[in-house]
């Protein structure tokens, strides 16, 4: 497996966990959980999806620098945006 892929699979695992903790999420409401618990673990989920961006937008980061002559103004202009879109 290279590298691109074994990235992929880790923010896959990533996702699967987040998707896990919104099914707690979705049952701490269903069960009439106190809203500050509730907005505690969503906010877990949140931060674990952000984290699931970011190192999708590394492992491009690490494929553009990684060629020849290294990342082009192109690819530092569509990793910007990429960035930022997270936001």
């Amino acid at each position: 497996m290279d590298h691109h892929s074994a990235e992929h699979v880790a923010v896959a695992n990533r996702l699967k966990r987040a998707q896990g903790q919104l099914a707690g999420v979705l049952r701490m409401m269903e069960s009439g959980r106190e809203v500050h618990e509730v907005l505690h673990q969503l906010k877990a989920v949140s931060s674990a999806l952000d984290r699931a961006g970011l190192a999708l937008i590394a492992g491009e980061w690490r494929l553009a620098a990684a060629g020849e002559d290294g990342p082009t103004e192109d690819d530092l202009e569509r990793l910007e945006r990429l960035f930022l879109s997270l936001g």
